[in-house]
């Protein structure tokens, strides 16, 4: 399930124009995408939306025909988040963070909780002087996660 941005704009003449608008999702890199899928549904709710795996491309070596190629999962209400086996070794970086921001603080709490199993609480999910509840955690493949409540 992909939400389409549509821009609507007058002409010059008055005609109402449609325009697509780019959309950004976020597509991870993984060693064991199913595994990495699955933790995310347990921890943020959803559910895994498609999945494909490398032995339907042709060419694919051998030791990569089980792994999958895409895999596109909804979490935390209707968030997409996209993940396929890699063929090299993912290393994690932190010069790109996941943020979610929720509504219900116990929500986010739950979250931060559940995405830390295993991983690392780099910042405890607590009220910070801006007036929002706000952690960081680094989950277990890797994946930083920012988790935010207004």
């Amino acid at each position: 399930m992909y939400i389409r941005r549509i821009h609507r704009r007058t002409n010059k003449n008055g005609k109402v124009v449609e325009k697509m608008g780019a959309q950004l999702n976020s597509y991870l890199m993984s060693e064991d995408a199913r595994s990495q899928a699955d933790f995310y549904v347990e921890s943020l709710g959803g559910e895994i939306l498609s999945l494909k795996i490398f032995d339907e491309a042709p060419g694919t070596p051998e030791a990569m025909k089980d792994k999958v190629m895409h895999l596109s999962l909804m979490v935390a209400g209707s968030n997409i988040l996209m993940i396929s086996d890699s063929f090299e070794p993912v290393s994690s970086s932190r010069s790109i963070s996941l943020a979610l921001t929720y509504d219900i603080e116990s929500e986010a709490r739950e979250a931060y909780t559940k995405l830390g199993v295993g991983g690392e609480n780099k910042y405890p999910f607590a009220l910070q002087p801006w007036g929002a509840c706000y952690g960081e955690v680094i989950d277990k493949f890797g994946v930083t996660w920012m988790i935010t409540k207004p």
